[in-house]
């Protein structure tokens, strides 16, 4: 939540300097823009190679069938609810006007004091197939001295992250909308933010209430009963920003809605690393807001969108677990697959941050739909709809 504060504050303060300040403050803020942007297009391949590497080798070996079906149900999920997203928000947001382009003089167009270019170590496909490479290849050798490089590799990013990144990410956004503010498009962007946010929340709801009614109709379970037991791991997560911070509550009323211990013990731990529909959704209907709004993207067909949501899907699977880690982690696939420059991307760290929390509730809230799943594999499902306890 402080996060999101700081964010809040950085875009008023963009805005205000971008209109108001002298063009040496805004130049400061350009440049702190620029060398945020550089930092985090140099970090972006290697928070897909280690989180990647670790997260597939971490998964579970000796759980055999139930372990593919879970990775299978949940990946399923995260692909149609992005699907659901894109195909809803190119409906609804191109109905918007698109803003009228405004023209800069090259001359009078504001530049940091600065250019700095941090290259990159090797391009975002490199670092995916690279991960893959090497994640498996651990699980199948059990190579613990290569485990061990990929997990400290993990660690090293996350204090990058922790201590660097995320702390710069408000000054970075600020110098995004003071460009913005200077350069006249900051109110046409920004009366689309609260459109495209009440509209990710939406599409939470629509995918919670689909999972749960396909869930509870196979199972013959009440799917009001099942969602209603589900709320208090809901509105954890909102609180907490953490699908891992929620695992507890997330773990009980699984198991009131009648998923036997062990299964739910299996299951809620992994989801909540694996299972990030909710995240994807958010990402899916920024990312097609913000190429609806751009004068140089052109906005696609589901067809063609639709390699980028399965890579999302995948790369959503390793995610960092600090606020905003899943935006971090997607943001290499929108600059290589839909061809995001440094405003886009800032914009849909803006956009996504702005919900984290919500996406976060969508993912734990549809575990346990993928919880009741497995428990039917597992030949351990509920029998009728009695065994559902009311959450307290």
């Amino acid at each position: 939540m402080k996060l999101i504060l700081k964010l809040i504050a950085g875009i008023v303060a963009g805005i205000l300097l971008g209109f108001f300040a002298p063009d040496e403050i805004v130049r400061i803020l350009l440049t702190v823009k620029a060398i945020g942007g550089q930092l985090i297009g140099f970090t972006i391949p290697l928070i897909i190679l280690f989180y990647i590497t670790s997260g597939i080798a971490s998964l579970p070996k000796n759980s055999g069938n139930l372990l593919g079906k879970t990775v299978a149900l949940s990946y399923g999920s995260t692909i149609i609810a992005g699907s659901l997203a894109f195909i809803v928000a190119s409906s609804v947001i191109t109905g918007i006007p698109s803003p009228e382009q405004t023209t800069v003089d090259a001359g009078a167009k504001l530049t940091s004091f600065i250019s700095l270019e941090i290259p990159p170590m090797f391009g975002v496909m490199t670092a995916l197939a690279t991960a893959f490479l090497f994640g498996l290849g651990i699980s199948v050798t059990n190579s613990v001295r290569l485990k061990e490089i990929a997990d400290d590799g993990r660690g090293i990013i996350d204090l990058l992250l922790s201590k660097v990144i995320i702390p710069l990410l408000p000054f970075y956004i600020s110098g995004i909308f003071a460009e913005m503010a200077a350069e006249g498009t900051v109110f046409t962007t920004l009366k689309t933010f609260g459109v495209v946010l009440a509209l990710a929340v939406f599409m939470h709801w629509v995918w919670i209430t689909i999972q749960y009614t396909i869930t509870g109709l196979a199972l013959g379970l009440s799917p009001i009963k099942l969602i209603k037991n589900m709320l208090p791991a809901y509105f954890t997560a909102i609180g907490t920003m953490s699908s891992a911070a929620t695992i507890p509550v997330t773990l009980r009323q699984t198991k009131n809605n009648g998923v036997d211990e062990s299964i739910a013990n299996f299951t809620i731990p992994l989801c909540a690393t694996i299972h990030l529909s909710g995240s994807t959704i958010t990402l899916v209907t920024c990312s097609t807001a913000v190429m609806a709004l751009s004068q140089h993207i052109a906005l696609p067909s589901l067809l063609e969108m639709l390699p980028f949501i399965m890579m999302l899907g995948i790369t959503m699977i390793a995610a960092p677990g600090a606020p905003g880690g899943g935006v971090m982690a997607a943001l290499g696939l929108m600059a290589s697959m839909l061809g995001f420059g440094e405003a886009e991307l800032a914009l849909m760290i803006a956009l996504y941050m702005a919900q984290d929390s919500f996406g976060t509730a969508c993912n734990i809230t549809g575990d346990g739909a993928i919880s009741l799943w497995v428990n039917k594999f597992a030949q351990k499902q509920p029998t009728s709809t009695a065994q559902v306890q009311q959450a307290d």
